[in-house]
């Protein structure tokens, strides 16, 4: 366990946002960034993604298909590395992971080896190690962008999109941000956390009830 402790988001200080108004909002204040770098930090170990086939797949049962799907997005995937090479900026991922894995973070494991193979920042911490941070419950899912801004993301308790409350208090914005780098530190690199814990791993049997948090 990691001896640090998440800062406070209280959502009076922030601003509540719609989906469609954070979808927008993140989309026009992500292309404005030049010379600094973004973090996003996932916790909970289940979401009903909307719009994406590869996840429709998944909730079919149809692993090969999922999986297949995925190749269909890599030219684009390489774009977007390129156009943040260009932007000298980098994305970081962490995702904290429990074990056993649910359906839904075995399918983004793969989603996100994928992504460590086009470029992207991506490591993996175990749930454990965030456990002095979550005495009042689990953290929350976070985006902090360029380093001026940070949305906690909300889902309803099925786990879809529910839009955001978006920060830009630099105090705010600051302790996070230096918050998830660290737990970014301590997290694993994406390809040998794949090779160790999920390549060997038979399909997800999306037949069983997941629990939601």
């Amino acid at each position: 366990m990691l001896d640090l402790h998440a800062p406070v988001l209280r959502p009076e200080f922030g601003e509540r946002l719609v989906r469609e108004v954070y979808r927008r909002d993140f989309r026009e204040r992500d292309a404005a960034i030049q010379g600094r770098d973004s973090w996003k930090l996932e916790r909970r170990q289940h979401f009903e993604e909307q719009g994406n086939a590869s996840r429709d797949a998944l909730s079919r049962g149809d692993w090969d298909e999922a999986l297949r799907l995925f190749e269909l997005r890599r030219d684009d995937l390489l774009a977007s590395a390129r156009e943040d090479a260009r932007r000298n900026s980098v994305f970081h991922r962490l995702r904290v992971v429990e074990k056993p894995f649910t359906p839904y973070v075995q399918w983004e494991l793969h989603s996100l080896r994928q992504q460590a193979e086009c470029g992207v920042k991506v490591h993996v911490l175990s749930a454990d190690m965030v456990a002095a941070s979550e005495g009042g419950g689990l953290l929350p899912e976070v985006v902090i962008l360029g380093g001026e801004t940070l949305y906690e993301v909300i889902y309803t308790e099925s786990g879809a999109p529910n839009g955001a409350v978006r920060y830009t208090d630099s105090e705010i914005v600051g302790s996070w941000e230096s918050y998830i780098r660290e737990l970014y530190r301590a997290g694993e690199d994406m390809m040998s956390y794949f090779a160790r814990e999920v390549a060997h791993l038979p399909p997800p049997n999306t037949q069983t009830k997941t629990k939601t948090e």
